[in-house]
């Protein structure tokens, strides 16, 4: 699991500078000053950290969110987090849900637990169907990746 977590980290970082400055080129440095991880990297932590120790998600997004204030976290995202009390899901159907999910792929044993650990992961802020469904179907990519299945098959899949 920890090598589709540093992958995914690392996706984070030297992507970090795009984020609200769209680049389509496959030509530019790789690393500068400016990369740092962003709210995408604190999440997938706590992602991967209620996997492997079966606690309750809500709480360690809030306390990795919380150890990390300014990783640029949406509006609601930041209320929900900073709010006294646990509140419940937003109905987000954003990318959020889809950004945090990597570790469930590497950490199911079954095509099952992978979609269920994915809704899972994604209903505590993002309960819209379409929120559910972007987490799936990147635990889903990675599952059937991990599983050697090649990019038509997964496509395919992706689709269905």
């Amino acid at each position: 699991m920890k090598h589709g977590i540093i992958g995914a980290i690392v996706g984070d970082v030297v992507g970090s500078r795009f984020e609200w400055s769209n680049n389509r080129s496959t030509e530019f440095e790789f690393l500068t000053e400016i990369n740092k991880f962003t709210d995408d990297t604190v999440c997938t932590c706590a992602v991967a950290d209620w996997l492997v120790n079966d606690d309750n998600l809500a709480e360690e997004l809030r306390i990795w969110a919380k150890k990390y204030p300014k990783a640029g976290y949406g509006g609601k995202f930041r209320d929900w987090v900073f709010d006294k009390e646990i509140l419940p899901a937003y109905n987000s159907f954003g990318n959020g849900s889809a950004m945090r999910v990597s570790p469930v792929g590497f950490y199911a044993t079954t095509f099952g637990e992978a979609m269920e650990l994915a809704k899972k992961s994604a209903e505590v802020t993002h309960n819209h169907p379409e929120g559910i469904k972007g987490a799936q179907a990147v635990a889903c990519a990675i599952f059937l990746a991990r599983a050697g299945r090649n990019k038509e098959d997964i496509k395919k899949e992706l689709e269905s």
